[in-house]
């Protein structure tokens, strides 16, 4: 991995907070992600499920982590399953977990390779009573491929009929959606890559430069500060092109007198940053430009002071709405008659900001947390409003990632990275 060795502390953790809400007398298993084929024999490059990294450490495939807290033995209560790794192996595809180096990096004790894992797992299924099985239920996901977890499940079910079923899922929402100190400051490396990269930017964009250099640019600069790259399919989206809220073309060249939307991020050691900024091409955003690039930083900045221990989500958006129906106003976009006349369900302000305002953040873009409970302190969120003018020719994203405080307003982790058009503009006519 090019990301320093994570303390295993924090894994222990981890673990302990998930076992804690475990049924009595129940084994929770969670697998690796397979490596995903192309064709002939290339193949995807491999990114660990998320899951049975945040409870171990582990970021390699074929790997099993099995957790029985009232396992009748210590030594059975956490165990971790890899493939044998050997002379060959070492050679043709490089290092891989030894038991001891699995230890270092997980806090288990109990290591086991991987063809052992159905007779282990027999002995403690005549233990136990529950499974807990780890199904995807992201309130954003659409899973249509066969994953190794989903095989496991299917696997187990056959085999195992008669013990009850739980779902590892719930307790995850909960306990990641809260956030470490550590992973605060990893998520914090994430954001500070993002801002090297994006003050590269700044000296390189000119008229004429194309989308993709852009994009050129930006990966040197993340995987030079030892990111595996970006965190998310990367946005560089220029003129109209912003208008498309996931346009990923990133193939066109940017125009003199025109704004660039990106929505570009590092990751860190598997854990996200999430950046949105607004850059003109020129170096100068035209009058009208800066006039709702401002209206959408105001929104941001009044957006941000609610993101508060207790605050709903829903409700949340709802005010965000208010705020920027005020914004269009003042801008003319709509009037009041647009807003007398709106449907409670498609508000006026909808028609140039159709999408949300905040999403949890953390070791996923778009992490886990049950958006229907209150948010709480050491949440990460980030911060997102837009308005997109397809008449004009421009649309204009902002975001930051911010975590929730015990008491007073968000910290933001992305402080340091230029947000003001006075600034970005001073930056980039040096």
């Amino acid at each position: 991995m090019k990301y320093h060795q994570i303390n295993s502390s924090l894994f222990i953790k981890n673990r302990e907070k998930f076992m804690a809400q475990m049924k009595p007398n129940s084994v929770a298993v969670f697998n690796s992600n397979d490596i995903y084929p192309v064709s002939a024999d290339s193949t995807l490059p491999f990114a660990q499920h998320r899951d049975i990294f945040y409870l171990s450490g582990v970021d390699q495939e074929e790997s099993i982590l099995l957790l029985f807290p009232d396992a009748p033995y210590e030594n059975q209560r956490e165990i971790l399953f890899l493939k044998e790794t050997n002379d060959h192996i070492a050679v043709w595809e490089g290092e891989k977990l030894t038991k001891q180096r699995a230890f270092e990096v997980s806090g288990i004790k109990t290591v086991y390779w991987l063809q052992d894992f159905e007779k282990v797992l027999n002995e403690m299924m005549t233990y136990a009573d529950t499974m807990y099985i780890n199904t995807n239920e992201h309130y954003r996901a659409t899973v249509e491929t066969e994953t190794r977890e989903a095989r496991f499940v299917k696997w187990w079910k056959e085999r195992y009929p008669a013990h009850q079923v739980a779902k590892s899922n719930p307790i995850l929402q909960r306990i990641r959606s809260v956030k470490e100190s550590e992973e605060i400051d990893l998520i914090q490396q994430a954001c500070n890559i993002t801002e090297k990269g994006f003050r590269r930017l700044l000296s390189f964009v000119k008229p004429n430069v194309t989308e993709y250099e852009i994009e050129a640019e930006l990966i040197h600069e993340f995987i030079r500060n030892r990111s595996k790259g970006f965190a998310y399919t990367p946005i560089i989206a220029s003129g109209n092109n912003a208008n498309v809220l996931h346009y990923i073309e990133n193939n066109q060249q940017c125009k003199a007198g025109d704004l660039i939307l990106l929505d570009v991020a590092a990751e860190y050691a598997n854990y996200s940053s999430d950046m949105s900024r607004t850059i003109p091409v020129s170096g100068t955003y035209t009058a009208r430009q800066k006039a709702v690039y401002n209206a959408v930083l105001r929104v941001k900045n009044e957006a941000t002071k609610m993101l508060t221990p207790g605050t709903l989500w829903k409700q949340y958006h709802v005010e965000v709405g208010k705020i920027m129906t005020s914004e269009l106003l003042d801008l003319k976009l709509i009037d009041k008659a647009d807003v007398q006349n709106e449907n409670p369900d498609w508000p006026a302000y909808k028609k140039y900001f159709m999408h949300g305002t905040s999403h949890h953040m953390g070791l996923d873009t778009h992490d886990y947390g049950l958006l229907h409970e209150p948010m709480k302190a050491n949440m990460v969120f980030t911060v997102e409003p837009g308005i997109y003018i397809p008449a004009e020719g421009f649309g204009i994203r902002i975001e930051d990632n911010v975590v929730i405080q015990e008491t007073g307003e968000p910290f933001n982790l992305m402080r340091n990275i230029p947000i003001e058009a006075d600034e970005i503009e001073s930056l980039m006519n040096v």
